[in-house]
């Protein structure tokens, strides 16, 4: 039977993909390291790694192997999590991954109201494309996350917090609205590959994705930039209506389309199987309050952001 430090070693290795690397995170030598993964493998009959690819790599049993240690590894923290609570000594941490077009006016109202209300808890949030969250989900790295939806996975639980409207932010338009059409004779400011906006604006305006110049390839979501962009350079970018823009409001459009508003989801992903359900569903809870929702949702066109 693999102990829980073997099994701990397995699965920095296998994030690290190598022997120095993941001895440091586990804070031990790499002989240390090499000598209690080879024990395992032994106790096995089965190589978990394979050592010849650089770097290195699971085998196909490793591949099989690493979703069941990381089951285990759970369990064994709710044993810790149970222990802890009953002894008096327990302090919650909840890791919150979030999309930069959401996080940017979504922290700074929410914070303080998950202060006050999540006692004995320790928020670590972090700021992740969609796509990222979804491999942290996996990796086990993740306790909640707040991005935009559709999204359905059997091991995730959804639920939907609000849905906001997407807006245009053109200087160069004097109407309070603009026809989508219209956008067809203007430069598209984008945010960078992985952005789940951009994507939604590539959907929705009809840009052809590989033929998008790279003239401008911001790296990092940062939609302030993109408006000066527009400011100085002219054309249009996308922004999320509670998005909280400091100067320019009036540039601000509503888009007419035949195919409804433009807009998004947004909605929390959190573990089937969790042992802190209780304090993720607060943390849910107190969003949904913040953003009650201002419209019916059936006059939003979901953009998929994929």
């Amino acid at each position: 039977m693999l102990s829980i430090q073997q099994m701990q070693y397995i699965l920095t290795l296998s994030e690290e993909q190598q022997f120095q690397k993941a001895s440091e995170k586990c804070f031990v030598t790499q002989p240390t390291l090499s000598m209690q993964i080879k024990k395992a493998e032994d106790m096995l009959g089965q190589f978990v790694f394979d050592r010849n690819t650089n770097p290195i790599s699971l085998t196909a049993f490793g591949k099989k192997l690493l979703p069941i240690i990381r089951e285990i590894l759970n369990e064994n923290e709710k044993i810790k999590w149970l222990s802890e609570k009953q002894s008096g000594s327990f302090s919650e941490e909840i890791k919150v991954g979030i999309i930069p077009t959401v996080s940017s006016y979504l922290i700074p109202k929410m914070f303080g109201i998950w202060k006050n209300a999540l006692e004995n808890v320790t928020l670590s949030i972090e700021e992740m494309k969609s796509e990222e969250i979804l491999e942290a989900f996996d990796k086990k790295e993740l306790d909640v996350a707040i991005m935009a939806g559709p999204h359905y996975d059997p091991k995730l639980r959804t639920i939907p917090l609000f849905s906001e409207e997407i807006l245009v932010y053109c200087p160069s338009s004097n109407t309070p609205t603009i026809q989508l059409e219209d956008l067809h004779q203007l430069h598209p400011w984008l945010l960078s590959k992985g952005n789940c906006l951009r994507t939604q604006m590539i959907h929705f305006c009809q840009l052809n994705a590989s033929n998008q110049p790279d003239e401008w390839n911001y790296q990092g979501g940062n939609l302030e930039l993109l408006i000066e962009m527009v400011n100085k350079n002219g054309g249009y970018t996308l922004i999320p209506e509670n998005y909280s823009l400091q100067n320019g409001k009036e540039h601000l459009k509503h888009v007419k389309s035949a195919a409804g508003i433009p807009g998004r989801e947004i909605i929390a992903l959190y573990p089937s199987r969790t042992i802190k359900q209780e304090k993720t569903e607060q943390l849910i809870r107190e969003v949904q309050l913040a953003y009650l929702q201002q419209r019916e949702v059936t006059s939003i066109n979901v953009l998929n952001w994929r």
